[in-house]
């Protein structure tokens, strides 16, 4: 079975700054609020936001006194984090890697991966960063992984959508492998008179899978909870997996 493309240098890129970045940052207030109480963070904690994309999370969370360290694979996404930080006048460290190398050994008290930042690999690789966060946090510290809830979206599943702004479209249009459990995407974006296709894919997760491969990476306790922090439902379409190292 060949492996399906996966193009992440189109994927994010100015165009979905451009489509989503407003509609993300719009939630980022109560999304950061959310991930205080659900961390127990507390100001001077050493926060890693995994796949950190514009900076939305590192920013505020960085405004409430954490010292925070940003990590991601796209210097535009960087870029931008840094400029936004520069206006609220915090500082964060925003380090351009790959989450499957990790440079940091227990360094972190916490760990953020916000909005299926997990999940965009081989299986062996996506268990490789479970590896790697586990050994950058400190004995005790926490991470707390949001991504999609394999139980419900393959109850409601969606073969194409789109999104539109200013009359430009992002047009998705789904495959679901279920021998593989990945959503696989070919995108085509319609921006200013100009036609492109981007193919990626997202591996989903029921929480009994991701869970005890998160005891395999290390983690002591794992526990999920919905999308707003409460119980976990077959009808919740997000899922927040906390786990303690």
């Amino acid at each position: 079975m060949s492996e399906p493309k996966f193009d992440a240098e189109g994927l994010f890129d100015d165009d979905y700054l451009y489509f989503f970045a407003g509609h993300l940052d719009a939630r980022s207030d109560a999304e950061a609020e959310l991930i205080w109480e659900l961390l127990d963070l507390q100001p001077h904690m050493e926060v890693l936001d995994l796949a950190c994309g514009h900076g939305r999370i590192s920013n505020r969370l960085a405004q409430r006194g954490c010292r925070v360290t940003g990590l991601d694979s796209s210097r535009l996404f960087l870029d931008r984090a840094r400029q936004d930080a520069d206006a609220l006048g915090v500082t964060i460290d925003y380090v351009h890697g790959d989450m499957r190398q990790l440079p940091w050994t227990a360094r972190f008290d916490r760990i953020v991966s916000w909005f299926t930042a997990f999940g965009f690999f081989s299986d062996s690789e996506n268990q490789r960063v479970l590896v790697q966060a586990a050994a950058t946090l400190k004995p005790g510290g926490k991470i707390a992984l949001e991504l999609n809830n394999y139980s419900a979206i393959v109850r409601t599943y969606q073969r194409s959508t789109v999104v539109e702004r200013d009359g430009d479209l992002v047009i998705d249009q789904h495959h679901l492998d279920l021998l593989t459990s990945r959503n696989v995407v070919n995108r085509t974006i319609i921006r200013d008179g100009r036609t492109r296709n981007i193919p990626y894919f997202v591996r989903m997760f029921t929480f009994t899978e991701l869970r005890d491969q998160m005891f395999s990476a290390g983690f002591t306790t794992v526990h999920a909870l919905g999308a707003d922090g409460t119980a976990l439902t077959i009808d919740s379409r997000r899922m927040i997996v906390i786990a303690e190292r």
